[in-house]
């Protein structure tokens, strides 16, 4: 992190970012120049610009919108051992993201008022990052009984899943997606159907054959996928589908977007570049669902995300106390914590071999999901943008850092990563929000 003050003293809640390669996909905006915000706000971008401000020298680094992970477990109230609010914030923080949206899967569930309160005092007392709820679709997130949805969207719920579990009840399903207009928010579904993945483990396939596991068939998902889209098409209802994993699943929202219909998706990190073989080590950090999968259906997801069929990529954080992991394979929770790694693994892993460019990238982690769910709007003070009058939310990323995974020195109070000492190249270098300059805590 490289900070410069001017001779005199700066001009209170002034920053100017100098030098750096300024990338902004809401603007396709591309370009090396500085960046002047005021009070919070972005208010003029240009050459050699000048101002009584406290300097933050970008050069060779990119300015970017501020991160969204529309898909993070914080797993307050209920499960503090696995995460607590104030430290998934601060690790979101450490990964480059400015906002997150937490998933329902709390104790009890994000179904009430009251309970998005909590969540939204606990996140302003963190002083972190911005956090926005997902609210459970259903009561109790048991599936069958809607959530008071508009009092929950009054409250501030962003949109409405029951993940990690999938929508099965479909007549639910469909009803959520005909309020879901009313409303102007999302539903979300993690698309699976259990009687076909419930006693999975991992992708069914060559590799789970070979150890005697027992699979979560890839049908699973594109027969769920393929329900929520014809529902989304018939209700003209606002969807967004989050775990998408698979070739099929992939080639069936393609279709649906070729004809119109108003569907969002995203693809976690792992789903992108870990492969089932890394099963046969029986190491319960790679166990994850949506399971990984084959390098066939990770090449279709890749290739989705470069065609514009799948929008977001999202960390998947989902943190899990040591003592859950450390046991066997079939007891042991789904989950990983990624959001500290999930820019650094993006990078190594889609930029530099060719796959994505930098700016899409950025779109990806950035810009679209900020859409998905419609922080996009000025009621949320426009995320995902560097536009001018919008919230200064700037992530600045180098983007040729190399740096080690080094779980004992992550922020997240689970250090569930298969990672440990993977090489990655990039990262985020400072994070701001609101104006503010927030510390990255990170390990080396």
């Amino acid at each position: 992190m490289s900070h410069s003050s001017p001779t005199n003293s700066p001009t209170k809640n002034s920053l100017l970012i100098r030098g750096g390669r300024i990338i902004d996909p809401s603007q396709d905006y591309d370009g090396v120049a500085d960046m002047l915000v005021t009070d919070g706000v972005i208010v003029e971008i240009g050459e050699n610009l000048s101002g009584n401000s406290t300097v933050i020298d970008a050069t060779n680094k990119i300015v970017a919108p501020g991160l969204v992970d529309i898909h993070v477990q914080l797993r307050e109230p209920g499960f503090e051992e696995d995460e607590c609010i104030a430290t998934g914030t601060a690790a979101a923080i450490a990964g480059g993201f400015t906002s997150i949206a937490c998933l329902p899967n709390t104790s009890p569930a994000i179904d009430t008022q009251a309970q998005i309160q909590f969540i939204q005092q606990k996140a302003l007392l963190a002083d972190n990052c911005n956090v926005y709820v997902i609210a459970s679709v259903s009561k109790n997130r048991q599936g069958e009984e809607l959530a008071e949805m508009g009092m929950l969207a009054e409250t501030g719920a962003v949109g409405f899943s029951d993940a990690p579990a999938p929508l099965g009840n479909t007549d639910l399903f469909r009803r959520a997606l005909e309020y879901s207009k009313m409303f102007n928010k999302p539903i979300i579904d993690h698309p699976e159907l259990p009687e076909l993945s419930q006693s999975g483990i991992m992708h069914a396939g060559a590799t789970s054959m070979v150890l005697g596991l027992s699979g979560m068939h890839p049908d699973s998902e594109e027969l769920a996928t393929g329900r929520d889209l014809r529902l989304c098409e018939t209700t003209g209802g606002r969807l967004h589908l989050m775990d998408i994993s698979t070739q099929g699943s992939v080639e069936l929202i393609r279709r649906s977007k070729g004809r119109g219909v108003g569907v969002t998706a995203e693809v976690c990190i792992a789903n992108l570049f870990l492969t089932d073989e890394l099963l046969r080590s029986f190491d319960s950090n790679y166990k994850v669902n949506p399971p990984l999968r084959s390098q066939q259906h990770i090449a279709a997801c890749i290739a989705g995300l470069a065609d514009g069929t799948l929008d977001v990529i999202t960390s998947g954080h989902a943190p899990r106390a040591i003592e859950k992991k450390m046991t066997e394979l079939d007891r042991a929770p789904f989950g990983m914590s990624q959001i500290e790694l999930t820019l650094g693994l993006a990078i190594t892993h889609l930029v530099k071999p060719g796959h994505l460019d930098i700016s899409t990238l950025i779109a990806k982690l950035s810009t679209n999901p900020a859409i998905a769910i419609g922080l996009n709007e000025p009621s949320y003070h426009q995320k995902g943008t560097l536009a001018i009058g919008a919230s200064a939310d700037i992530t600045i990323i180098d983007p040729n850092a190399a740096w080690t995974v080094q779980p004992e020195s992550m922020v997240s109070r689970s250090h569930n990563t298969p990672l440990a000492g993977a090489e990655l190249i990039g990262r985020a270098d400072t994070v701001i929000i609101g104006g503010c300059v927030k510390t990255i805590c990170t390990g080396t």
